[in-house]
């Protein structure tokens, strides 16, 4: 089985978390001798052969990070100027990837990724939906392969099935909603802790000011 796989990430590939995601995916996936290949539309340069790739091939997977609770408009761009295909063997399917933990932020953007394989003349291979990633680029390697191994058992599983059984996406997506308690509990200690990962994070990428400044708060002026 050979599969085209396209980023919708608009991040260029050393800083997208989709990449990695893709990676870790494309590594079980080719584990019993299928093969792949990927193209990343945040290099427009790669977009007509990215394009003639969906054209010429029936097995497609787009992967993309959650963006305002659905597509990226980069990937929105894209696809707007595919031509639907006429065969109907085309199986098109998905990963999105988020930062919030709970699978539940990103059944918007599910619901519209069910719609668009009719729309380009294809069918509808299942949407595999993980949150909780945002800070998978800023992880030490052994815990970021720690975070991937769950996809790429997703990979093996995906080049036997052909498809993301929609029981099994949701297993994966899991949890659904934090537990009440869970939540209760960030509120009283984990905010803090956050603030301190966030501020060290702040500093590496040479922020200087405060992590709260609202420099365009005018109140503060009256």
């Amino acid at each position: 089985m050979h599969l085209v796989i396209i980023s919708g990430a608009a991040r260029p590939k050393p800083k997208s978390n989709t990449a990695k995601i893709i990676e870790a995916f494309k590594s079980g996936f080719e584990e019993k001798g299928n093969t792949s290949e990927v193209w990343y539309l945040s290099d427009r340069k790669q977009w007509e052969r990215a394009a003639k790739a969906f054209s010429e091939n029936d097995n497609i997977l787009i992967a993309l990070p959650l963006y305002v609770e659905n597509i990226p408009g980069i990937l929105l761009e894209f696809l707007s100027d595919i031509p639907p295909k006429t065969s109907g063997k085309t199986r098109l399917s998905f990963i999105v990837q988020g930062g919030f933990p709970e699978g539940s932020q990103s059944r918007c953007c599910e619901k519209y990724l069910e719609t668009l394989p009719e729309k380009l003349g294809c069918r509808y291979g299942g949407t595999l939906i993980k949150g909780d990633m945002f800070g998978l680029g800023l992880l030490d390697e052994k815990n970021r392969q720690k975070l991937l191994k769950p996809f790429t058992e997703m990979g093996r599983y995906f080049s036997e099935k052909r498809y993301f059984e929609k029981s099994v996406s949701d297993e994966f997506a899991a949890p659904e909603y934090m537990p009440e308690k869970q939540i209760k509990k960030f509120n009283r200690f984990g905010q803090k802790i956050q603030r301190l990962f966030m501020g060290s994070i702040a500093k590496k990428l040479g922020c200087k000011g405060k992590l709260d400044a609202k420099p365009y708060d005018f109140r503060r002026k009256l």
